[in-house]
């Protein structure tokens, strides 16, 4: 059974759908069967894999509000053993309409368990916000993965995460865990960035990954062509940080 990851930070700009689209590229790479859902009414992660997203007939919110069932919003990349549930504008308007639904903090974790079984892992990229859209992608998660940039107002988001965390344990899903902090755009030639490091261990109860992701230009050039980095640029840092996450990760789940 596949493991499901919410990538998540209420803090907007922290790398959330630059982690999705790589973490899940070089996931595939390393022959792992893996499902992306774009659950972020920007659309970004689907944009960043080359998907028009004006172009869509089914995507996350038909499935939410019930217009598909979830086979028919799932769409084959040209990548091998890399599907995604692509996200639009559309979404936005989800967030009222699912308010008058039935089990509406369950809506994707209802859908996801009839699919769970035919991937390795489900990465969901969540909204930079608090909403019934990120509920959902909570209550369906199985861990969380939280990209940290390394900045001082990054730990305050954190704070407003850890809350939340606890309120969806209390309510909705008792079995979610952190599987860890990762740091995001690293730039080792500041006291800052390792300070917040240091501030996060010291502060915070979770793991965190060993990886870090460092400042990348090729990295932030790669969703302009539609392609993750390890196609984008094979030989580039970012490129082979996050090749190194998707093995932690793995290594992780086998331990």
């Amino acid at each position: 059974m596949g493991r499901v990851i919410a990538i998540t930070n209420q803090k907007g700009g922290v790398g959330k759908s630059t982690t999705a689209i790589n973490l899940a590229s070089c996931m595939s790479e390393l022959e792992k069967k893996v499902l992306i859902i774009d659950i972020d009414p920007q659309g970004n992660t689907t944009s960043g894999l080359g998907l028009d997203k004006n172009e869509l007939n089914n995507s996350i919110y038909d499935l939410l509000i019930g217009n598909c069932k979830i086979e028919e919003s799932i769409l084959s990349l040209e990548y091998p053993k890399l599907d995604i549930i692509p996200s639009n504008i559309d979404l936005s308007g989800a967030e009222i309409e699912l308010f008058e639904l039935d089990d509406k903090e369950y809506r994707l974790k209802n859908a996801v368990s009839t699919v769970k079984d035919n991937y390795d892992y489900i990465f969901i990229d969540c909204p930079p916000s608090l909403s019934m859209l990120t509920i959902n992608a909570l209550t369906a998660a199985d861990g969380l993965l939280i990209p940290l940039q390394c900045e001082y107002y990054a730990l305050e988001g954190l704070a407003l995460l850890t809350n939340t965390i606890s309120l969806v344990n209390e309510s909705l899903n008792p079995d979610l865990v952190i599987d860890g902090v990762l740091f995001t755009m690293f730039d080792s030639r500041t006291n800052l960035a390792n300070q917040v490091i240091d501030n996060v261990k010291e502060n915070l109860n979770a793991s965190i990954y060993e990886t870090v992701i460092p400042r990348n230009v090729r990295l932030a050039e790669a969703p302009s062509y539609g392609l993750p980095i390890n196609l984008y640029d094979p030989r580039s840092t970012g490129a082979e940080s996050y090749r190194k996450l998707a093995q932690e990760i793995i290594n992780k789940g086998e331990n």
